[in-house]
């Protein structure tokens, strides 16, 4: 849970993580890996920033690209 513009999803490996965010870009959607050492080692994760400016569209898009690479 969190009340900021920016919404953590852990991945735990740094691979995956990656991955993750490649395939992500490859589809258009700028969602970048965050890891180590910048977070704890095993809490890899991407790091969704929401703003005003995205539409219902950009953020359906999203939720369906990552229970698409789930």
């Amino acid at each position: 849970p969190s009340e900021t513009a920016i919404q953590p999803l852990i991945i735990g490996d740094n691979h995956e993580a990656l991955a993750l965010a490649e395939a992500l870009f490859a589809r258009g959607l700028w969602v970048p890996a965050i890891r180590p050492p910048t977070v704890p080692k095993g809490t890899a994760r991407l790091r969704v920033t929401l703003s005003a400016a995205h539409d219902e569209a950009q953020v359906a898009a999203l939720v369906e690209a990552l229970r698409e690479l789930a």
